[in-house]
């Protein structure tokens, strides 16, 4: 399994506070099975990208670990005007390993529609534009729609693991489950932080993957997608997606209200989200 969202890098971000949490995380995902990590410091306002910090600390992690697990550098990148005009001023500067996939995060208080002609221009840049944890953005469960309109114009789809099972609430939860049924998933990552609240933790996730759909999809989510993304090659052919070429709007069942920031859902019984694809 490969894992393409991973803050292993201490002390540049919320991730790992330092150099032995970070071989900790490292060795807990080898030993589920995990041959890579994709190494993604924030670039933010808040944790702003240090390049040259983050090569360093990556290589004396690497060096630790020896051969045990591969890493890579990318970054979680957020969409701030300053890291839009910089990434395209510096082509493939904050994809995967240099080879243009790019991870893409969105605020949760307001996606403005600037953002939409933003991520045209990266496309423009080289770059191919992963949204990053859909399932736990409010805005973006609260439209649809425009998480369609992002996917039929090339943006993939990055679903946290254990978003699946839970860890995230009941919205993020039930959200993230009718994606993968409907195929608009295209990788699973972990998205750790440390060991406790945020663990590296893949191989819960492929096994809830190759349970519910078959173990195809999950290596599909897991190994196959993953891989292209670290070579800089073209997804393998892909399932489907179901309902995302819809020419009406796309919206939730009647009675299903998305929790707000910080909150659950309360658990219902039926098909929350009996007409979330419907047409």
């Amino acid at each position: 399994m490969i894992d393409i969202h991973h803050h292993l890098i201490y002390g540049v971000d919320d991730g790992s506070p330092d150099l032995e949490t970070s071989l900790a995380m490292a060795r807990e995902a080898a030993s589920e099975g995990v041959t890579h990590i994709v190494c993604t410091p924030h670039a933010s306002d808040a944790h702003p990208y240090r390049t040259s910090v983050n090569w360093e600390r990556m290589n004396e992690i690497q060096a630790a670990l020896g051969d045990s697990i591969h890493l890579l550098l990318a970054c979680d990148f957020h969409l701030n005007a300053e890291n839009i005009l910089d990434a395209i001023e510096n082509p493939l500067r904050y994809s995967i390993d240099g080879k243009g996939y790019l991870l893409v995060e969105f605020s949760d208080l307001a996606i403005p529609p600037q953002l939409d002609s933003a991520l045209g221009r990266l496309r423009a840049a080289g770059y191919t534009c992963i949204l990053t944890h859909p399932e736990r953005n409010p805005v973006i469960v609260r439209n649809l729609e425009r998480m369609a309109e992002w996917m039929r114009s090339g943006c993939l789809v990055q679903v946290t693991g254990s978003s699946l099972y839970g860890r995230f609430g009941r919205t993020a939860e039930t959200f993230s489950n009718h994606l993968l049924d409907r195929n608009w998933i295209h990788f699973l990552a972990t998205d750790a932080h440390n060991l406790t609240s945020r663990p590296p933790h893949l191989r819960k996730a492929y096994d809830y993957v190759a349970n519910r759909c078959g173990t195809e999809t999950a290596d599909r989510l897991c190994t196959h997608n993953p891989l292209a993304a670290i070579t800089g090659l073209k997804l393998p052919p892909q399932p489907e997606p179901i309902g995302l070429d819809s020419s009406g709007p796309i919206h939730f069942s009647d009675g299903f209200k998305p929790a707000a920031p910080g909150k659950q859902t309360p658990r219902k019984t039926g098909s929350l989200f009996g007409k979330l694809f419907s047409r």
